[in-house]
């Protein structure tokens, strides 16, 4: 087998990776190789091929040479907070390269002033493909030669399940549109902690312990990239297909996160646009560490202030205030340890502390707070983390200094990585260092912070710990300089209805504590130190804002009827006891759609009879004899669960989901049956199943209900209702009626089937609308089928909380609109504007458009009164 050479990149002392002060590079956590402490300026490239990537801030280049080898070349170690300074790129990713011929050159003075260090990691990051059988370290080495002599190596083949001690593998593509990051590594490291075999994954010649979330992340596992699972003893195999159902398993949708504040007053606002900034690189994360000048203070470094800053939507809404900087002084820790005996149980003593308040603050927490909790107490126990810790004070270091290390190092690889979704991460694992340092310490977890009244809260970045001790009722709205509208600070921010920027620029930290400013979530600006006349013409339209919601959500405790007088029902989607209450408070008349899958995810078994039963009676009672429609138990697919490993899936969308996982797995349908027939008073409960295709999946699912209720001695049963979600339920839908006693049109799996288009997919997210004509056409035949044996047909989908359909689904024959809650009080004083007659011309123009934008033009332009008078 020929061997592969690689050439010195720079001039300087060539040594082992050992050396390296990072433990990201000195422990291989990258791949193998050496390290380079450089005496000349620049960089050119070791071997013939190409640029695959090149790192934003100009530090690090990764090229693949004509034989496969891939090589990161990182100049310097915490260069990254550098932003660029110092650096100059003579080539552009894609490019073709010789070697010997010249990347980037750098300023050598400024960085021996400002970076950690000057030494270069030279890193195989294939390493599965490519052995090292010889490196130059230890000694001078001058740019073009020989630095490392590499060996190609044969794909292993893997010893197939026999005896206990044998290894098994097998190669998995990620077809998850965001790849590994948190929630998915999350699933894996659960179900990897339950079985017994030894496992590894392995992507882009790198190697992690499955058990360990960050680990995973670390990996950089993206869309289309294949992995290899690997194990060792008793159980190999099955731990492995376990592992691989989990990851084929996985599908992508977004986050829909949903939440504002008008000058204190909550208002809906979508995210979907930040989602789409994000995955296009809109949002920043900076790096703790990089130099700056504290909030509120000039320097020369800094952008100068400027009227009007632009940044990225977090959370919808707009806001009047006076600045107010959150600073956080970093935690002092000793390096050096009281002996190994004492710092471990140190470490074990403050995890165990953080671990406790955080389960106890889940008991009580709103849903997406309990998401936030559930990933720090993820990583709290993370094997990867704990381990280096461990590693750290076996080496004579305390455990507040190991621990610390230990979170920086995985940062450190964390955004690395370059994926906004994962950077965003590390605002978690940074979040846990500072509780855990504070249990260690000995200190009191912060108390509400106190603000002044109307206070916009400017930071470089929050964590989450920081954004609950705020008082919500004091704070207008939020900017911050780094930030990304899909970390849990703005994700717990829209949830707690304030209007959020995020990824400012180092410019918002010029601006003065006490600085008027005008916070627009709606266009994304900032306006600094306005003038008096634009001050008042935004309170006017904040006070606009107040009063026209005030008085929205007092009429939205009254029924809602058309202007001629015909009744629609206006009910809440929820996912919890906290948003019953809410939506109750908004004017929900009853709840449509309960996503039973809140009690079956973050989990590691399924909840029992009497606790499902406890839960559901819990969201009844707040609703105070409101109906209430419980969808079952809906996973598979974008919603998976460890401990219910679904079979291999080519395309999860088109596989076990819903009423077909339900009847896959009956044990499991049936307890939840009876904890529904529990719920009283008798009535207010409804069932509707969810992913109907054909009628004997109704007839299937009604048999067993009968039997649940004759073995519980019942006299009869809830109604039962059908999703139409799928072409066929929708063309079926005047046979499928016959068998239930509504319908319930689920209009985001209706839209992504009928006009086949991943809902989850960015580049097709502007062409997936539920006003396409062909998905109008699927609901006026669902719900005529419904209105023809005279049963009630609503439809509870992300359509219809959407203004501009309202008027056309009332004209298609919808007698029930299901809703996010914050939506209640608009759309409920927009059909009280609306006839039934105009409506329907509306809707029979709609059905004829050829687009979804030309449906969208002819709402846009419906003014119910004229088209009356037309009549």
């Amino acid at each position: 087998m020929s061997s592969t050479v690689l050439l010195a990149p720079l001039n300087g002392w060539c040594a082992p990776l050992d050396e390296v002060p990072d433990a990201v590079f000195a422990q291989r956590m990258l791949g193998d190789g050496v390290a380079i402490d450089p005496t000349a300026s620049e960089l050119v490239a070791p071997c013939d091929g190409e640029v695959i990537s090149v790192a934003a801030s100009k530090h690090a280049i990764a090229l693949r040479s004509l034989d496969g080898v891939e090589v990161l070349l990182h100049v310097g170690i915490d260069t990254v907070a550098l932003d660029g300074a110092g650096f100059a790129l003579h080539v552009d990713q894609g490019a073709k390269v010789r070697a010997g011929q010249r990347l980037l050159s750098f300023d050598l003075d400024l960085l021996a002033r400002r970076a950690s260090s000057l030494i270069t990691p030279v890193i195989l990051t294939n390493a599965d493909r490519f052995t090292i059988v010889r490196t130059a370290t230890g000694r001078e080495i001058q740019a073009g030669e020989v630095l490392l002599e590499l060996q190609p190596v044969g794909r292993a083949v893997a010893a197939a399940g026999a005896g206990g001690g044998a290894t098994v593998s097998e190669q998995v593509m990620v077809r998850h549109e965001h790849g590994i990051h948190a929630r998915p590594a999350a699933l894996i490291a659960n179900y990897a902690k339950t079985v017994d075999a030894e496992l590894s994954v392995a992507a882009h010649g790198r190697h992690a312990n499955p058990r360990s979330a960050v680990a995973l992340m670390s990996l950089g596992i993206r869309h289309g990239d294949v992995l290899v699972v690997t194990g060792t003893g008793t159980g190999a195999a099955e731990a492995i297909a376990g592992i691989k159902r989990l990851i084929e398993s996985l599908d992508a949708v977004p986050d829909g996160r949903t939440g504002s504040k008008v000058g204190g007053a909550s208002q809906h606002g979508q995210r979907a646009s930040t989602e789409s900034q994000a995955k296009h690189g809109a949002a920043v994360v900076r790096e703790p560490g990089s130099e700056r000048t504290a909030p509120g203070q000039r320097s020369s470094d800094h952008l100068p202030i400027t009227r009007n800053l632009t940044a990225v939507v977090a959370s919808r809404g707009f806001a009047v205030g006076r600045a107010f900087f959150l600073r956080t002084a970093e935690i002092a820790v000793i390096e050096t340890g009281r002996g190994m005996a004492h710092e471990s149980a140190e470490l074990e003593r403050g995890r165990t502390e953080v671990r406790e308040r955080l389960q106890q603050l889940a008991l009580h927490a709103e849903p997406t707070a309990r998401e936030v909790i559930a990933a720090h107490l993820e990583f709290v126990d993370d094997w990867e983390l704990v381990a280096a810790a461990r590693r750290s004070i076996a080496h004579g270091k305390s455990a507040a200094y190991a621990w610390r290390r230990a979170v920086r190092d995985s940062a450190d690889a964390l955004r690395a990585l370059g994926d906004p979704r994962i950077a965003e991460r590390v605002d978690d694992l940074l979040d846990l260092e500072h509780q855990v340092l504070v249990a260690l310490l000995g200190e009191t977890p912060a108390a509400k912070v106190e603000v002044p009244d109307q206070a916009v809260i400017l930071a470089e970045d929050l964590k989450p710990s920081q954004l609950v001790t705020l008082d919500a009722g004091k704070v207008a709205g939020i900017a911050l300089a780094a930030g990304g509208p899909t970390s849990h600070v703005a994700i717990l921010a829209a949830a707690m209805g304030m209007p959020v920027l995020v990824a400012a620029g180092p410019s918002l930290l010029d601006v003065d504590d006490g600085t008027a400013l005008i916070l627009d979530a709606e266009q994304g600006v900032l306006r600094v130190a306005p003038d008096q006349s634009e001050l008042i013409a935004a309170e006017r339209t904040l006070a606009a804002r107040r009063l026209r919601l005030q008085a929205e959500r007092l009429a939205a405790q009254n029924d809602c009827h058309t202007a001629d007088g015909t009744r629609i029902e206006v009910f809440a989607n929820l996912g919890s006891l906290v948003d019953a209450q809410a939506a109750v408070t908004q004017g929900a008349e009853g709840c449509g759609l309960l996503r039973s899958e809140f009690l079956f995810l973050e989990r590691d078994a399924a909840p029992d009879e009497d606790e499902q039963a406890e839960r559901y009676q819990e969201i009844a009672t707040a609703l105070a004899g409101r109906p209430l429609v419980i969808r079952t138990l809906d996973i598979g697919g974008d919603k998976p669960i460890p401990y219910l490993p679904l079979p291999a899936e080519v395309n999860p969308a088109l596989g076990l989901r819903g009423v077909r996982t339900s009847l896959w797995r009956p044990d499991l349908l049936r307890t939840q049956l009876r904890a529904l027939l529990r719920i009283q008073p008798f009535g207010q409960c409804r069932i509707l199943l969810p992913m109907i295709t054909e009628i004997e999946e109704v007839r299937a699912l009604r048999g067993i209900l009968e039997e649940e209720r004759q073995a519980l001695s019942l006299t009869a049963v809830p109604q039962l209702g059908a999703m139409i979600e799928t072409p066929a339920s929708a063309v079926l839908a005047d046979q499928i009626v016959r068998e239930v006693d509504f319908l319930s049109i689920g209009t985001n799996d209706l839209t992504q089937y009928a006009l086949a288009m991943d809902r989850g997919h960015a580049e097709l997210a502007a062409r997936l609308d539920g006003l396409h004509p062909a998905v109008l056409r699927l609901i006026a035949e669902a719900s005529a089928a419904a209105t023809r044996q005279q049963k009630p047909v609503a439809v509870c989908g992300g359509l219809a909380s959407d203004p501009a359909a309202v008027a056309i689904l009332i004209g298609l024959g919808v007698t029930e609109l299901s809703v996010v809650p914050t939506m209640i009080p608009s759309l409920k004083q927009l059909i009280r504007g609306l006839t039934v007659s105009a409506c329907k011309v509306l809707a029979q123009q709609a059905l004829e458009r050829d687009s979804a934008p030309a449906v969208r033009e002819l709402a846009q332009r419906f003014k119910p009164h004229d088209i009356k008078v037309a009549l």
